[in-house]
């Protein structure tokens, strides 16, 4: 893995970061709401990502699934009410991540005015993604004013940002490494940034981090932005503790050998002691982590619906019946 811009970037980042975060909370569960694969038979899985996050007595909801109402489906399944969670937070700007969106914001407002109206991303989610056609492929060009017209706002986010006690979104995070395991191409994926059409790495790419006493949490979409980037990123600017735990797409499924020990080594390094790999990260790559970072079955699993995380007690399978 390239790494030729490391030193001077991570000199930059200690000489100009605010202080690292002071709030910190031990109450904390992820509950993964949609992926591709399903923990029971009630549940519906599909190619996209959703957490539920409870803080204390906060509620945040992490992406919104692909199809309109998969989350509403499975969180109903889990027993849980989504009109509770006033912030959602979106990894980036791919339908996979986004298309609940709109059915989400429209059912639970009628529970709760508030519901999902703070919605946190990162610079470039509004960005136009053009087609050869003329048509463009961001689904939230679109989307954005028929959401606005509800009373829900967007906070752009360019920098780590406390939204909550305790609970963090990255903004942007810094490409230190070339982690670029998916496609990036001059033919179909572009965006148009500062009046010019470029190859499309995903800027938008952010995550989730809620800070606790025995190490970050972190929560991904798809990690475009790079695990190791983030974890990294998250360790210079949010928390320097080891992480306690991944959780969510990492865009893994397809990388070769190199890559995964590369990464592995790296989560190794960093201390990593929990992981949960959804998605994208692929399930022959959750396995491959777990044996060259030093895991075991406790403590790093393919994540599914109904799969939790709970703070100082690990990972949770077996959720649909709780």
């Amino acid at each position: 893995m390239k790494t030729t811009v490391a030193g001077s970037l991570l000199l930059f980042l200690a000489a100009t970061m605010p202080a690292l975060a002071q709030d910190a909370t031990s109450e904390v569960t992820v509950t993964v709401l949609t992926t591709n694969t399903a923990d029971g038979g009630r549940t519906q899985g599909e190619w996209s990502f959703s957490a539920w996050v409870e803080v204390g007595e906060r509620r945040f909801l992490f992406d919104t699934g692909w199809s309109p109402d998969n989350v509403l489906l499975n969180a109903e399944k889990l027993g849980i009410d989504l009109s509770a969670a006033e912030d959602l937070v979106l990894s980036h700007h791919h339908q996979d991540h986004t298309g609940g969106l709109e059915t989400l914001r429209r059912e639970l407002s009628r529970r709760n005015p508030e519901a999902l109206s703070r919605i946190h991303v990162a610079p470039g989610i509004f960005a136009p993604r053009p087609l050869a056609d003329g048509g463009d492929r961001n689904p939230m060009v679109a989307l954005r004013e028929r959401i606005e017209a509800t009373g829900a706002r967007f906070i752009v986010h360019d920098g780590p940002t406390e939204i909550a006690p305790g609970v963090w979104v990255t903004g942007s995070v810094p490409r230190v490494h070339d982690e670029r395991n998916y496609p990036v191409g001059p033919d179909r994926l572009l965006v148009q940034e500062d009046g010019s059409t470029v190859p499309d790495v995903i800027p938008d790419s952010q995550s989730m981090v809620i800070v606790t006493p025995e190490g970050p949490i972190m929560i991904s979409g798809c990690g475009h932005a790079g695990m190791i980037n983030t974890l990294e990123y998250v360790n210079a600017r949010i928390s320097d503790l080891p992480p306690q735990a991944a959780i969510g797409g990492f865009h893994l499924f397809a990388a070769p050998p190199e890559v995964m020990s590369w990464t592995s080594e790296r989560i190794a390094e960093l201390g990593l002691r929990h992981f949960i790999g959804a998605h994208c990260t692929g399930i022959e790559s959750v396995y491959e982590i777990r044996a060259l970072a030093g895991l075991d079955r406790d403590t790093a699993r393919v994540g599914a619906i109904g799969t939790r995380f709970e703070a100082g007690r690990g990972i949770i399978p077996g959720n649909i019946n709780r």
